[in-house]
C-alpha cells in the first residue's frame, strides 16, 4: 500500500499573516478612537474667543419654507393732513420723521379771508404715528385739494412674502412666520398670515402672502427688505441646537461640547443631523439633552490650534493628582515611559523595564492566540492520513 504525499500548504501561512496585519490595524484604530479631541483654553483665551454655550434640549422643531419679501404700511393706518380753506402756510411745527400724537397741532394756515390780523387755522394730526412725508414749506400757498402731510401709524406693519406657487397649498390664514429685516440685524420677529395677494406673478411663479407683525421701536419702514421662514409643520420632543453651533462639511458635521469636569475645556464631538430650519438643526445622534454646545466662538475653536493649556495640566489641577500626557490615568508603565522621555530629552539612556502599554498587551494576546490556533491546525492536519489506495 502507498501513502499519498501531503503537499506543502502555504494557505495557512498567508491566512496567519493577514490575521496579524488586521489585528494590528484594528488595534491602531482602537487607540486613535480612544484619544478624545479636546481643546483646553485658559480663562483669557476663552474670553478672547467670546465663547458662549447653550444646552441641547428637546423642543418643538419647525419645518419652514424660505421666501423673500418687503415691508409695507397697513393702509388703514395711514392718514393725510389737509386744509379746508385756501391760504398759506403760516407755521410748520413738524418735519418728516417726527413722531406725533393724535390731536397735536402740525400746521398753521393763514386764511385768505379779510381781517386784521387774518384768521389762523390750526391743522391737527388725525392719528398718532410718524410723519412719513411732507409736501409743504413755510409760506407756501395752500388749497383744499392739496395734501400737506402724511402720517402713518407704524406700531404694526405688513410683511409681504413672495411665496413659490408650489408651496402656496401649505399656507393658510393664521400660519406663522419668523421674519428678519436687514435693518434690525439678527433680531427675528413673528408674524401671522392674513391672506394671499389678489394676483400671482407670472414671471417669477410666486404669489404674495401677507403677514402682520408688531414693529417694536418703530424701526421698520415701508419697502424694507425682509426674509421669511414660514412655518409649515411642527414636531415635538426633537433634540435640536442653534445652527451657529454646527461646524464642518456636510459629510463631517461636529460641534464643540463643554467639558463636564474641566474648566475652559471643549470636546470636538461628531454629530448626526436631521432637518434644518432658519434657526435650529435637528440632532439625531452624538449628543444628549443638557450637553452644553458652543454657539458663539465655535468657528474660532476650529482654528484655535494647540490648546493654551495641556490636557494633562487641566486634569492634574481638576483631580489633584498627576495624569499622563494624553489625559489618561498614570499607570506604572506610562510613568516609566514619561521618565524615559525626560531622560532622552536630557541625553541619558532609557531605563529597561518590562512594562508595555495596554494596547500592545492586547495586541500581543491576540497574536499569541492566533499563533496557537495555527500550530494546532498544522498538528491536526499533519497527524491525519488519507485512506490507503485500493
Amino acid at each position: 500500500m502507498k501513502r499519498r504525499s501531503r503537499p506543502t500548504n502555504h494557505f495557512c501561512d498567508m491566512k496567519l499573516s493577514l490575521s496579524i496585519y488586521l489585528a494590528l490595524l484594528w488595534a491602531t484604530a482602537l487607540h486613535a478612537a480612544t484619544s478624545p479631541d479636546i481643546i483646553v483654553l485658559d480663562a483669557m483665551g476663552e474670553k478672547n474667543l467670546r465663547i458662549e454655550t447653550v444646552e441641547a434640549e428637546e423642543t418643538s422643531f419647525e419645518e419652514t419654507v424660505f421666501a423673500l419679501g418687503r415691508i409695507e404700511e397697513i393702509p388703514e393706518h395711514h392718514a393725510v393732513v389737509s386744509s379746508r380753506i385756501s391760504g398759506r402756510v403760516h407755521g410748520l411745527d413738524v418735519q418728516e420723521g417726527a413722531t406725533v400724537e393724535a390731536g397735536q397741532t402740525l400746521v398753521r394756515v393763514e386764511s385768505r379771508q379779510p381781517g386784521n390780523p387774518r384768521p389762523i387755522i390750526e391743522l391737527k394730526s388725525p392719528i398718532s404715528g410718524l410723519v412719513v412725508e411732507s409736501h409743504i414749506r413755510l409760506g407756501e400757498p395752500v388749497e383744499p385739494e392739496k395734501e400737506l402731510l402724511d402720517v402713518a401709524d407704524l406700531s404694526e406693519v405688513l410683511a409681504i412674502a413672495r411665496v413659490p406657487e408650489s408651496q402656496a397649498a401649505k399656507l393658510q390664514p393664521g400660519t406663522k412666520a419668523n421674519i428678519k429685516v436687514s435693518a434690525l440685524g439678527e433680531e427675528t420677529l413673528e408674524g401671522e398670515m392674513l391672506r394671499f395677494g389678489t394676483v400671482a406673478d407670472r414671471e417669477s411663479g410666486t404669489i404674495d402672502a401677507v403677514f402682520k407683525l408688531k414693529n417694536p421701536g418703530l424701526r421698520m419702514r415701508a419697502n424694507m427688505r425682509a426674509e421669511f421662514s414660514i412655518v409649515i409643520s411642527k414636531r415635538d420632543n426633537i433634540l435640536s441646537i442653534p445652527r451657529s453651533a454646527l461646524q464642518g462639511e456636510a459629510s463631517n458635521r461636529f460641534v464643540y461640547v463643554k467639558h463636564f469636569d474641566l474648566a475652559h475645556a471643549f470636546i470636538k464631538t461628531p454629530v448626526q443631523v436631521g432637518e434644518m430650519n432658519d434657526r435650529f438643526v435637528e440632532i439625531t445622534g452624538g449628543l444628549f439633552p443638557a450637553d452644553e454646545v458652543v454657539t458663539r466662538g465655535a468657528y474660532s475653536l476650529s482654528f484655535a490650534g494647540k490648546s493654551t493649556v495641556s490636557l494633562k495640566e487641566a486634569l492634574d489641577a481638576a483631580h489633584g493628582h498627576e495624569h499622563a500626557e494624553d489625559g489618561s490615568e498614570l499607570t506604572p508603565e506610562k510613568r516609566k515611559q514619561m521618565e524615559n522621555a525626560h531622560r532622552a530629552a536630557a541625553g541619558l539612556p532609557a531605563e529597561e523595564h518590562g512594562g508595555s502599554s495596554p494596547v500592545w498587551k492586547y495586541v500581543s494576546g491576540i497574536l499569541l492566540i492566533l499563533l496557537l490556533a495555527s500550530l494546532f491546525t498544522r498538528k491536526s492536519k499533519h497527524s491525519t492520513t488519507n485512506p490507503e489506495d485500493a
